[in-house]
């Protein structure tokens, strides 16, 4: 009877261990599920951010905006730079000006564009800043003629369309130009008609050339051509 019960009691006592283990695999089954879950969340978080900020760089494009040249005299002599007077703005001294010198710059400026809808985008436009200086108002000319250029060219037609406010209506020409964004332009009834059934539209275009990445531009519109 002795053995009996001890026999019982071995048998017992494996069975129990046997079920803490097997309790034991299985909380860590459930920690290792609920770990796995976790990773793959924060996995799929982060790409998604990963994937907006894309879509942000991709969508807001810095582009040359204008351009102009101004009269200045030199300020201080610094080094090898020179503040350029009134606004202190300092450029190099490439032709080794002295203090008071008259010189002329050109400035320049960008827009940040990013797109609202398929009717416009918002613009924000930098301040002007000088990027060289010339001994004449002739050289710096020559300059802004290569950077900034007047064409005509055809471009896509998006649509056109009509407002009416206090019995008054406007119609509008929404065109592609060729740096892909998109321009709402006023339009007279004439026009409108004109455009209603078109698919393409012939402009007159300011292309407005990067100073350093001369294949970098921003075409403007700047009329209606025949």
């Amino acid at each position: 009877m002795s053995l009996n019960r001890n026999s019982g009691s071995r048998n017992h006592d494996i069975r129990v261990q046997q079920q803490k283990k097997k309790r034991t695999i299985n909380n860590l089954l459930v920690l290792g599920i609920f770990a796995c879950l976790i990773i793959f969340f924060v996995y799929i978080i982060n790409l998604g951010a990963e994937g907006n900020d894309t879509s942000t760089e991709l969508d807001t494009a810095t582009v040359p905006w204008d351009y102009k040249i101004e009269s200045a005299k030199v300020g201080d002599i610094i080094g090898g730079d020179m503040t350029i007077l009134p606004d202190n703005q300092l450029l190099p001294n490439d032709n080794n000006y002295a203090t008071g010198d008259q010189v002329w710059t050109l400035k320049y400026m960008t827009a940040n564009m990013l797109p609202i809808n398929e009717k416009g985008n918002d613009i924000n436009l930098s301040s002007w800043e000088p990027i060289k200086s010339y001994t004449s108002k002739e050289a710096a000319e020559r300059d802004l003629k290569e950077l900034k250029l007047n064409l005509k060219a055809e471009v896509e037609l998006v649509g056109v369309y009509k407002t009416e406010y206090q019995g008054k209506s406007r119609q509008f020409a929404v065109i592609t130009l060729p740096s892909g964004h998109t321009v709402k332009q006023p339009i007279d009834d004439v026009r409108y008609k004109k455009f209603k059934d078109k698919k393409k539209v012939n402009v007159q275009l300011e292309e407005v050339h990067d100073f350093v990445d001369y294949d970098l531009a921003m075409a403007k519109f700047r009329g209606w051509a025949e």
